[in-house]
């Protein structure tokens, strides 16, 4: 229930205790980074490396039961039932796209689009075992790339989670929290009590270090271009204007709401991306690109199975092996955005039919992505084959696996460098913006257990993340890589709040088709 204020207007409900715990733990893991970081460093190197040991198997199982199950969804009679309690969509479906695409590519997708389909080009992903960087390595390096960002990545944001929230709030009436997820476990116990709480906490945390990440890498990525494009140094001053720039975007997106600010930038995103995608594809390796997303994609269908399954080189003598840094990563970031992600998506796609969220989610999003990152990672692979250094020289520089360096490295090679380079500082700013915005809105809504939150909430999380994210660069370039290893162990809890969802989805739709929901 919501409290009145003095004009007769709801405020909005805050979760104090809820409140308490999230903000209470993040304040504790700043100030042991500010304190001592090696004991920080520590901390999380030792609970990463049990994360990835004991977890990645299931996270594996885990994601490709979701994407499976979202499949036979699509297929049920019930698939056709229409969610949210309202019989016409809220959102156009074009803006209704913009705002779930900008979700999962926004938060990292146009830094690791450069660089990841490179790392796996230059040091050729140990499932497949080709010769790197020859023209042998181009599809399995980005089969690898459409492996970590496409149907499993896409499908654990909300493919079968939204269609639960969507279920128990808009029909049943239950908290569009995190928490909900849980009740067909455990009851009201999971809606009125502690366990709604850990629970609630568990998928906020996860959602911050999930964001922060991006929004420092932000910093980094944006300093290093003004300061190779207009000589501006490259120091802790301009990374803190940048983000500071980039907390107050977000920050006013998210408290003027969904039909406002976060529409806006996103259709701006998606504007501005599918321009700058066209002109790489058009000016830059046009047959090239085509190409390497044919053979990655037809790689990525054959060994699909194989990829999502492979167990080699989980453990390096105890320590996490390539699975654990790439694999076991990418599963625990996305699925530590699962939660709230679901929440999102479950607000802006009322009206929406099961099929058409599925679909949207699970199908069409990830082959957008995998293309995307034909575009952006194939230039970058073909101007690599065709001038050895051009791209790996930079992407190698200062300790290796620099991607800023090798983002502008590619955009610097096509006609108009410095315009399309630019555009792409601007683009990315733009995407985390919509990350940071969407997520301080979804944080803000499970504070509140109700679709309206309070201004001051919003405020507060979109602030934090930017201090948090100030801090761990301030600490050192070590602050941003522990975080990272940071999100894997905070997906652990969160992966278990997702498992309901394998089978409550189905009976939903089940339900839902008979005419008995």
């Amino acid at each position: 229930m919501s409290d009145s204020t003095a004009s007769g207007k709801p405020r909005a409900h805050i979760n104090k205790p809820l409140f308490a715990i999230t903000g209470g733990f993040i304040a504790l893991f700043c100030i042991v980074a500010l304190v001592d970081l090696e004991l920080l460093s520590s901390i999380v190197d030792t609970t990463f490396a049990f994360s990835a040991k004991y977890f990645g198997l299931y996270w594996q199982v885990l994601l490709l039961a979701t994407f499976l199950i979202g499949l036979v969804l699509v297929v049920m009679p019930g698939g056709r039932a229409i969610m949210g309690n309202v019989s016409v969509p809220e959102f156009p479906a074009f803006q209704w796209g913009a705002m779930i695409m900008c979700t999962l590519l926004a938060g990292g997708g146009v830094f690791w689009a450069a660089g990841e389909p490179m790392a796996h080009f230059l040091s050729s992903p140990p499932y497949f075992g080709a010769e790197s960087g020859t023209a042998d390595a181009v599809g399995p390096a980005m089969a690898q790339s459409f492996m970590h960002w496409g149907f499993l990545a896409w499908a654990i944001l909300g493919a079968l989670s939204s269609i639960m929230l969507m279920h128990y709030h808009y029909e049943k009436g239950l908290p569009m929290a995190p928490r909900t997820l849980l009740y067909p476990v455990f009851g009201d116990a999971a809606i009125n009590g502690p366990i709604g709480w850990i629970a609630d906490a568990a998928c906020i945390i996860a959602v911050v270090a999930g964001t922060v990440g991006p929004v420092g890498f932000l910093g980094l990525q944006v300093s290093y271009g003004l300061n190779a494009l207009f000589g501006i140094p490259d120091t802790f001053t301009t990374q803190a204007i940048v983000i500071g720039g980039l907390v107050t975007i977000y920050t006013i997106s998210a408290i003027t709401g969904l039909s406002k600010g976060i529409q806006i930038l996103s259709r701006i995103n998606v504007i501005l991306a599918g321009v700058l995608l066209a002109y790489m594809l058009i000016a830059g390796p046009t047959t090239f690109i085509f190409s390497s997303f044919a053979e990655g994609f037809s790689t990525y269908i054959t060994d699909f199975f194989g990829m999502a399954l492979y167990r080699g080189e989980a453990e390096v003598f105890g320590e996490p092996g390539w699975l654990g840094w790439w694999t076991v990563f990418f599963w625990g970031w996305f699925m530590g955005y699962g939660p709230l992600m679901a929440m999102f998506i479950a607000r802006v796609s009322r009206g929406r039919s099961i099929r058409s969220i599925i679909i949207m989610l699970s199908i069409v999003a990830p082959i957008v992505t995998t293309f995307w990152f034909s575009i952006v990672g194939g230039s970058g692979i073909a101007f690599e084959l065709s001038n050895p250094g051009a791209v790996s020289g930079p992407f190698e520089s200062e300790g290796g696996f620099n991607l800023p360096a090798a983002l502008l490295a590619i955009t610097q090679q096509m006609p108009l460098g410095f315009l399309v380079s630019v555009l792409f500082l601007i683009l990315t700013t733009i995407f985390v913006a919509t990350t940071g915005d969407s997520m301080t809105y979804v944080i803000s809504v499970a504070m509140s257990d109700e679709d309206r939150s309070s201004t001051g909430v919003r405020v507060f999380w979109g602030v934090t993340m930017g201090i948090m994210a100030l801090i761990l660069i301030w600490t050192g370039s070590g602050g941003i890589g522990k975080l990272q290893s940071f999100i894997v162990v905070t997906a652990v809890p969160v992966s278990l709040i997702l498992l309901p969802s394998l089978w409550d989805a189905f009976r939903i739709t089940l339900a839902k088709g008979r005419g008995t929901d």
